[in-house]
């Protein structure tokens, strides 16, 4: 069966996807830092008779990293590595001018340099695979400029420009950068708690992915709003 490794996949569009791909017969090495919440993930995903590990830790943690890709290697390779887990770089956002560099640190630590670091870990496994995919999940922040979301949108800018390169060296790869839209999850709720407007349930994007998987376009940026069009 194919392989993927998840990350930030306890909740919202990471285990939305992943519930998905595990009803479809996919394995799994999930990632979280709570581990509770992740493990009740696992024992969901698991109902559907594929086999799911559960590694709670923080994607910045080197060794962290290694123990994803040895788990997946267990399981028989990388064929698929969402790099899901996020970090806004301050809860709620603040404007630039009071953004902590701290937490500007933390946001490219965690969306971009960890993202960069589990690649390398995945890349010889991704290579073995006949059908290696890198799915780097991005957002309209990095594309636009929204006030407060400066320091989020500049570490989704540097991640896809990390995925174009990465589709341009590895040829044989799909890479795709994938913004999902607006969307309910706590990101979004930690990001803007006063915002009390109904957004789309994770789950309702995956089919978005879902047509990534299928069709395995070019790799590039991609968004979920248009997938969903048909376009």
């Amino acid at each position: 069966m194919p392989v993927a490794i998840i990350t930030g996949a306890s909740k919202g569009l990471g285990r939305a996807l992943a519930e998905v791909l595990a009803a479809r017969g996919w394995d799994m090495v999930l990632d979280a830092r709570t581990a509770e919440v992740l493990t009740e993930t696992a024992a969901t995903l698991a109902g559907h008779g594929t086999r799911v590990t559960a590694l709670p830790g923080d994607v910045t943690d080197p060794a962290h990293r290694s123990e994803l890709v040895a788990a997946a290697w267990q399981l028989g390779g990388v064929d698929l590595l969402v790099n899901n887990a996020s970090a806004l770089g301050a809860e709620p956002l603040v404007r630039l001018e009071g953004l902590p560099l701290d937490g500007l640190r933390r946001a490219l630590e965690v969306n971009v340099v960890a993202v960069l670091g589990l690649v390398q870990e995945a890349l010889p496994l991704l290579r073995a695979s006949e059908a290696g995919t890198v799915i780097m999940v991005s957002s309209d922040a990095a594309a636009e400029a929204y006030e407060t979301w400066g320091g989020y949108g500049a570490s989704k800018a540097a991640l896809d420009q990390l995925a174009a390169v990465l589709g341009e060296e590895e040829p044989r790869l799909r890479v795709w950068a994938v913004d999902p839209g607006d969307m309910a999850t706590d990101l979004y709720a930690a990001a803007v708690p006063e915002d009390g407007d109904p957004r789309p349930e994770p789950a309702s994007v995956v089919p978005a992915f879902l047509r990534l998987l299928g069709e395995r376009p070019a790799s590039g940026r991609y968004g979920a709003p248009s997938l969903l069009e048909g376009r």
